[in-house]
This record gives C-alpha cells, structure tokens and sequence, in this order.
C-alpha cells in the first residue's frame, strides 16, 4: 500500500538580529548609537547615586533630629560633631553654633541683638550651598532627558536617508532594499526614547525628593532658631 510521506518544509531564516543590526549599520548611525549608550550609563549612575544618596541623608536626617531633641545640652551635640558633620543638617547645626559661641563671647550691645539674625543667615546659606551641591548632578538628567530623543531622531533621518540612496543606487522599491536602513533607523529612536524616559521619570522623582529634603532642613532651621532665641532670652533675664 502507498503510504504517506511526511516532507520536511524548511523554515525561513530569522530575521537580523539587535546586534546585527547595529554591526552593519550606516558609520553616523553607529555613532549616534554609541553617544545614546554613554548617555543612558551616565544617566543610570546619576540615578543610583543620587537616590542612595537622598536616602542615606534621609535616615542620617532622622536620627540627628532624634538626637537634636533628646540632648540633655546642644553644646553636648555640637562637641560630637564639630570635627566631622557628615551630612547636611549636621553640618547647618555645627556652623550655627559656631556663631553662637563666637557672638555669645562679644560684649558688643549690638552684636548681641543682632545675634539671631546672623544665625539664620549662617542657615539660610549653609542650606542654599548645600543644596546646590546635592542638585548639581540633576541638571545632567534634564539635559539628557530632552536631547536623547532628538539625537535618536537624528539617527532615524539617517537611516531613512539611507534607504532612499539604496533604492535610488539599485533602482528597486523591494523591501530587501529599503529594510536594513528602516530597520537601524527605527533602532535608533527607539534607543533614544530607551535613554530619555528613565531620565525625565527620575529627574522629576529626585527633584521632588530634594526638595522634600530641603523643606525638611529649612524647618530643622527654623526650629533651632526658636530654641537658641529662648536660650538668648533666658541669658539676658538671667544677666
């Protein structure tokens, strides 16, 4: 009896890979790839350490305030940290109460009642400075945010460009033609929203972030004013 028999249809090859689509990319492409890539690891190592950062000055934040209210003396506080303030509220604490210890020991009338105000300056700039320190690396976020797409879309063009010159050398419309040049030119923005999303969703995090933490000095600030007037106030009915 005949029997059926079972023919082995081939499969047609996969389609080029990522990789090989970058390896036979047009030269401009592979550059515009290659500054994607550097931007998206410079915006990661931003994120990582800007975020450990905030939250490691968060806990150092809380357990200085916790310190901060639970001292017998400031005086106690400020001869432990003096040497070495290792984070910004310690560090807005240790230049205030320098200032207060240097004014305390003038017999000046005047510097006397200008004491306080002198302080929250100290503050107010010891805060400012050290904000801008902590911010500096988000700008870097915001610049690589809004240029990475257009750098990806630079890239499209390219490849797009590329295409037309190949169907235009070999006079075909055949997609074998025009799909290697779409292909590394779609890559290509679509590396540049890769590289620019994480960046603008981290930018806006960490700003709101930082701005927490600077609230949360700025009130620090207001609340050691209060409590050095009251021991001015203390001083001046005890003289």
């Amino acid at each position: 009896m005949p029997t059926d028999s079972l023919t082995a249809v081939p499969l047609e090859p996969a389609g080029p890979g990522i990789l090989d689509l970058v390896l036979a990319a047009d030269p401009v492409v592979k550059l515009v790839l290659l500054v994607l890539l550097a931007a998206s690891v410079w915006s990661w190592a931003v994120i990582l350490e800007r975020g450990m950062r905030l939250r490691r000055l968060q806990r150092r934040a809380a357990r200085f305030e916790q310190e901060f209210w639970s001292v017998p003396a400031l005086a106690d506080l400020y001869r432990r940290l003096v040497k070495a303030p290792d984070h910004p509220m310690a560090l807005m604490f240790v230049n205030a109460m320098a200032e207060w210890h240097e004014a305390a020991k003038s017999p000046d009338p005047e510097a006397q009642r200008n004491l306080l105000e002198r302080i929250e300056r100290v503050l107010a700039l010891t805060l400012d400075r050290e904000m801008d320190r902590l911010e500096a690396g988000l700008a870097t976020l915001a610049t690589i945010g809004s240029v990475a797409p257009f750098v990806g879309l630079f890239g499209t063009v390219w490849g797009i460009m590329n295409s037309f010159q190949g169907i235009a050398r070999t006079e075909s419309t055949s997609l074998a033609v025009v799909a290697p040049g779409i292909a590394e030119a779609l890559f290509a923005t679509a590396m540049g929203l890769f590289v620019a999303i994480p960046a603008v969703v981290a930018y806006n995090r960490l700003s709101r972030g930082f701005d927490s933490y600077a609230a949360r000095l700025s009130a620090m600030a207001d609340e050691f004013v209060v409590v050095l007037a009251r021991e001015f106030d203390q001083r001046q009915k005890a003289a």
